[in-house]
C-alpha cells in the first residue's frame, strides 16, 4: 500500500506555519504528523510524498501512481481511524460529521470527485486552526508517548533528580537529566535521544523534549509543551510547541504559543497570553486579512519560520508574526507582523533577502544545516508574493484550475497548484 499526504482547504488557515512546509510537517505532540502516520502505518505501506504547494515541492516532493491512499495532512492519526482508511476501496473516500475530507484511494487527485463517500465515527485531532497546534498539544503527547514508548524500558535518572509518577517519565539513550524537579502526574514526560535537562529545571507534564534539545538551567516548564528537536529553552514555559531549531534560551515568559524553525527570542522576552479584559482573543487571518475570534481566553504568539526578536521585546495577546521578520525596539509591536519586516513599535520597514538570507545562512551552519537552493528559492517566493501584494497583505485564492474546487477544494495561499 502506498499512501500520500495533502494540504486541503484549511492550509491558508494556518500561515505563516505553512508557508514554509506541508501541514504533514508541523509538529503537534512529540512528533510530526508525518512521522504520527509512519508509525502506525504498516510496515509495508510506502510513503509517497506531500501534494502541498508547487514552490514547496523540490523539498517535499510527491511519486504518483495508479493506486494509493490520498490522507489529509493536518488529520492525526489513531489505530481506530487508521482501521477505517485502511478499509478504503479504489474510488471511496472518507469523510467526518463536519463534511471534512479525511482520506481517498484513487490513483488519480482528480478522479476523487467520483469517489463514493463514507463517513467515520472516530474521534481524531484535526489541525485546523494556528491555536489547534497547542491546544490540542496535550492529548497529542499521550498519543505519541504511547507510541514511543510501548513495551520499552526507560533509561534511569540518576538520584539527584526529584521525579514524582516515574512511570510516566521516558528517557532515551545519551539524555541527561540533573538535579531537576520532574511530575509526570498530570501527563507524561519524554526526554529525547541526546537532550539535557540542566540542573535547577522544574518541568510538569505533559512534556516532550525532543532530539538534542536543551532546557537551560532554572527553566520552569508547564505542560502541555513540547520543545522540538535541536532548540533550547530557558525562563517560563506554559502551554508551547516550538517546531524545532529554534531558541527561548533565557529568562522571559512564553505562554500558548507557537515557534516555527530557526527562530530565536531575545533576553527578557515576554508574551501576553491573557487580555486585562479577560476577553476572547482575536488572531490575524490570512483569508480575510483581518482578525478573528478564536473562542480562546489564553492565546499568545505564532511566530513563523526564521523570525527573530531583540531583547525585552514585548508581545500582546494574540500576535501573529510572519516568515523571517526582524523585531526589535521599546514597546508592544503590532498584533500582526508581515514576513520579512524590520524594525517594531517605533516603525517597521522590508527586510531584504539578501541581509535576511545571510542571517539563516549562519543560523543553520550553526546547527549543522545547509542554507541551500531550495530553502532559498522557498524563501524568496514566500517575499515575492509579499513583495507583488503589499506587505500587509497575502490575498490567498482558490486555485480554479482545480476541477474540485467546489468538492474537495485545494487553496492555494500563492496562487499555486499541484495540479496545474
Amino acid at each position: 500500500m502506498r499512501y500520500l499526504l495533502f494540504d486541503d482547504q484549511h492550509r491558508v488557515n494556518l500561515l505563516p506555519l505553512a508557508y514554509t512546509r506541508p501541514i504533514a510537517e508541523f509538529r503537534v505532540g512529540i512528533l510530526t504528523i508525518t512521522e504520527k502516520w509512519a508509525m502506525l502505518m504498516p510496515k509495508d505501506a510506502f510513503f509517497g510524498g506531500y501534494i502541498t504547494e508547487t514552490y514547496l515541492q523540490a523539498k517535499y516532493p510527491a511519486s504518483v501512481t495508479a493506486d494509493q491512499l490520498w490522507i489529509n495532512g493536518a488529520v492525526c492519526p489513531n489505530k481506530d481511524l487508521l482501521e477505517d482508511i485502511l478499509a478504503l476501496e479504489l474510488n471511496e473516500s472518507l469523510f467526518d460529521d463536519a463534511e471534512n475530507i479525511i482520506a481517498f484511494r484513487s490513483g488519480d487527485f482528480k478522479e476523487s470527485i467520483d469517489c463514493e463517500k463514507s463517513y467515520t465515527d472516530v474521534s481524531f485531532t484535526h489541525i485546523l486552526n494556528l491555536w489547534d497546534i497547542f491546544s490540542k498539544n496535550g492529548a497529542e503527547i499521550k498519543a505519541d508517548f504511547e507510541l514511543l514508548t510501548h513495551g520499552r524500558v526507560s533509561g534511569k535518572a540518576n538520584a539527584t533528580n526529584t521525579i514524582i509518577g516515574e512511570d510516566k517519565v521516558f528517557i532515551e539513550k545519551g539524555a541527561t537529566v540533573s538535579c531537576a524537579i520532574i511530575n509526570a502526574e498530570s501527563g507524561p514526560v519524554y526526554i529525547g535521544k541526546n537532550a539535557n535537562v540542566m540542573e535547577g529545571s522544574i518541568i510538569k507534564g505533559p512534556f516532550a523534549l525532543c532530539e538534542s534539545s536543551h532546557t537551560k538551567l532554572g527553566a520552569k516548564i508547564y505542560g502541555p509543551t513540547t520543545v522540538g528537536p535541536h532548540s533550547k529553552v530557558g525562563g517560563e514555559l506554559n502551554n508551547v510547541v516550538i517546531f524545532g531549531y529554534s531558541n527561548k534560551g533565557h529568562d522571559g515568559f512564553l505562554g500558548n504559543s507557537v515557534l516555527g524553525e530557526w527562530c530565536n527570542i531575545g533576553a527578557d522576552s515576554n508574551n501576553s497570553n491573557l487580555k486585562n479584559n479577560y476577553a476572547e482573543v482575536k488572531l490575524w487571518d490570512y483569508e480575510s486579512n483581518r482578525f478573528k475570534l478564536t473562542g480562546l481566553q489564553f492565546c499568545g504568539l505564532v511566530m513563523g519560520d526564521h523570525s527573530k526578536c531583540g531583547i525585552n521585546t514585548m508581545f500582546n495577546t494574540g500576535t501573529v508574526v510572519g516568515v523571517s521578520a526582524n523585531i526589535f525596539g521599546a514597546g508592544f509591536p503590532r498584533n500582526f507582523i508581515p514576513s520579512f519586516s524590520w524594525g517594531g513599535p517605533q516603525g517597521q520597514s522590508t527586510y531584504l533577502t539578501k541581509k535576511a538570507f545571510e542571517v539563516a545562512e549562519k543560523v543553520m551552519e550553526r546547527r549543522s544545516v545547509d542554507f541551500n537552493d531550495i530553502e532559498r528559492d522557498i524563501l524568496t517566493t514566500v517575499f515575492d508574493c509579499l513583495r507583488n501584494t503589499g506587505v500587509n497583505t497575502t490575498n490567498p485564492t482558490f486555485c480554479q484550475l482545480c476541477p474540485l474546487a467546489y468538492t474537495l477544494p485545494i487553496v492555494s495561499s500563492m496562487g499555486f497548484c499541484y495540479l496545474s
